[in-house]
């Protein structure tokens, strides 16, 4: 949940703002889509070490995890400094360990008869359709507008995050989420990063200079990530036979 600390920051620096940066979003979509192929190569090289050398998934899993969110900040720092010749190799880098990290989901997924590889497929079709929606909408709220559904989404992301690390440490000690209640997060996951898409049209020219691109494409990127990520997850929950 990185995107938590960005997003909360990005609300923070848009507030009372005009737009800083009108050419922003336009500017980071090519590093987006170049992203998310990136992250689409590193989930291909986390099922191939399943299938190939499994004993090994777990500690690189673990390894992958703890990169990642070191890269997170470190990346994040130095693209928001404008600092594109660094921050790009950082963030193509971080793309393929987000894709590694997502390899046990999307393993599971397609180990699961119910969703498998036309459930993936309708997981990424539906963040495309959610983008399309969401810029068309978010480029055209108003400042009083904008800043109300950020709060909203602010607050729910929040909330969201309390619920997702009480689900990890409930796991620690065998108590694991039933299946009607991860149906009603995964659905709630969804939602929010919906209109967190929606958000980040909005808010992103009014934190941004243009010549910042690769940070508001870091924001759009975990948005889309996460969005995938809880849809994937409602998949499974509803094809569950718990």
């Amino acid at each position: 949940m990185s995107s938590t600390s960005n997003f909360r920051a990005a609300i923070r620096d848009a507030k009372h703002q005009t737009l800083v940066g009108p050419n922003v979003i336009a500017n980071a979509l090519p590093f987006v889509g170049g992203g998310l192929v990136l992250t689409a190569l590193g989930t291909y090289g986390g099922l191939r070490v399943m299938s190939v050398n499994p004993e090994i998934f777990m500690p690189t899993m673990w390894g992958a995890f703890v990169l990642y969110f070191i890269l997170f900040f470190v990346a994040r720092g130095v693209a928001e400094r404008g600092n594109n010749g660094v921050a790009l190799p950082l963030l193509a880098t971080f793309s393929l360990l987000t894709g590694y990290t997502l390899s046990g989901l999307v393993f599971l997924a397609l180990s699961n008869a119910g969703v498998g590889l036309p459930g993936i497929g309708s997981a990424a079709l539906g963040c495309g359709v959610t983008f399309i929606a969401a810029r068309q909408i978010g480029s055209n709220l108003s400042e009083k507008d904008g800043m109300a559904v950020a709060k909203t989404v602010q607050l729910g992301l929040i909330a969201l995050l309390v619920v997702i690390v009480g689900q990890v440490l409930l796991s620690f000690f065998g108590v694991y989420t039933p299946t009607w209640l991860e149906i009603a997060i995964s659905g709630i996951g969804v939602f929010i990063f919906a209109g967190l898409a929606v958000v980040d049209f909005f808010v992103l020219p009014r934190t941004y200079r243009d010549d910042q691109y690769l940070s508001a494409a870091l924001s759009m990127y975990l948005t889309y990530i996460n969005l995938f990520v809880f849809i994937l997850r409602l998949l499974l929950a509803l094809n569950s036979r718990d």
